[in-house]
């Protein structure tokens, strides 16, 4: 398929979130036109806000529920591209393809974000292991199949993932010949790095924020220390991974393929988290006067193991990190 490019109308899907606020940003920025969906019109109005100084090139519709059959029909009509960032964890989604085959006859290209939950398998039981875009996770389905409700809440979750990027998957194979759009999928990892969409509480906190947040809040080990220093730890700038997205539509030759958007920590972000949780409790409320202070702590543990990847320099990572603890500092979210 050709590439899309500005100032062609692109529909992001789950604008209002954190990954998604960032993509529509990303977008903007580029000189694309945007439609995002929302839940209600105050989601809306603050992100028109938000993007006020790109004039008319940013609207919404509201999408009261992705999850329900047909919930993108209308939004999806006129658009040259989709940014399916919103994603509800569930077996049963809202298909924007669907709609798209129905009602969207001018859309060249679908961009779907899935996540490292689909190519993580047995080979993470192995050490340091490499994965790549050929992988799929095919241990969680079975574990659902095996267990059903009691199986593990992360299997669950990674379920969704894989079971959504295989049907987006299928829905191209199947309808090859009906349809005038191609696919590609982001695969990010943790997610960390500024906010930008509406936080009101901590439910309004991406997954990746918030598991930052217990573990640096909670006077309890939510995860024995042992594991907390337990390598390899991947994780992605929003930032980043809202550029993946724009590139992945401008890109010809992005068509069909996958995308893994990740880079390697050799210490996980909560290892410095170890043992005295009064006194890194304490730490933690003087980040309302220093907020490098939680961050330094772990960049000085981790200052002499170079990244390979540019993209997550010591610098990347200190800013980045430094940028997701700003949620934390709203009154809302102050424990």
């Amino acid at each position: 398929m050709p590439a899309v490019l500005p100032p062609a109308k692109v529909l992001v899907t789950g604008a209002s979130g954190f990954i998604g606020a960032w993509v529509a940003k990303a977008l903007l920025e580029r000189g694309f036109t945007v439609i995002g969906t929302v839940r209600s019109d105050p989601k809306g109005e603050y992100l028109k806000t938000l993007f006020k100084q790109y004039e008319n090139r940013f609207s919404y519709v509201i999408v009261p529920d992705v999850g329900k059959k047909g919930a993108f029909d209308e939004a999806v009509v006129g658009v040259d591209a989709v940014a399916h960032v919103a994603s509800p964890v569930s077996f049963s989604a809202g298909d924007p393809q669907e709609s798209v085959k129905a009602h969207g006859t001018s859309v060249r290209r679908v961009v779907i974000t899935s996540s490292k939950a689909s190519i993580v398998n047995d080979k993470a039981q192995a050490g340091w292991p490499t994965f790549d875009e050929a992988d799929w996770n095919d241990v969680s389905p079975r574990e659902i199949e095996l267990k059903g409700k009691d199986a593990e809440p992360i299997h669950k979750y990674r379920a969704s993932k894989v079971l959504a990027e295989r049907a987006a998957w299928d829905f191209v194979e199947k309808n090859k010949g009906n349809i005038n759009f191609d696919l590609v999928t982001v695969l990010p990892s943790f997610v960390f790095g500024p906010t930008i969409h509406e936080v009101t509480s901590l439910a309004s906190l991406n997954l990746s924020i918030q598991q930052f947040h217990d573990y640096t809040t909670h006077h309890e080990l939510p995860t024995p220390a042992e594991k907390l220093t337990a390598p390899p730890m991947d994780m992605v700038d929003v930032r980043d991974t809202a550029l993946i997205h724009v590139l992945a539509l401008e890109k010809p030759e992005a068509g069909g393929e996958r995308f893994i958007a990740s880079a390697v920590f050799a210490l996980r972000p909560f290892g410095w988290i170890l043992t005295d949780r009064t006194a890194f409790y304490m730490i933690y409320k003087s980040m309302l006067l220093m907020p490098q202070a939680l961050v330094t702590m772990f960049l000085e543990a981790t200052q002499e193991q170079e990244m390979s990847n540019p993209w997550l320099s010591a610098g990347k990572q200190r800013e980045c990190l430094e940028s997701s603890i700003d949620p934390f500092k709203r009154p809302l979210l102050i424990p």
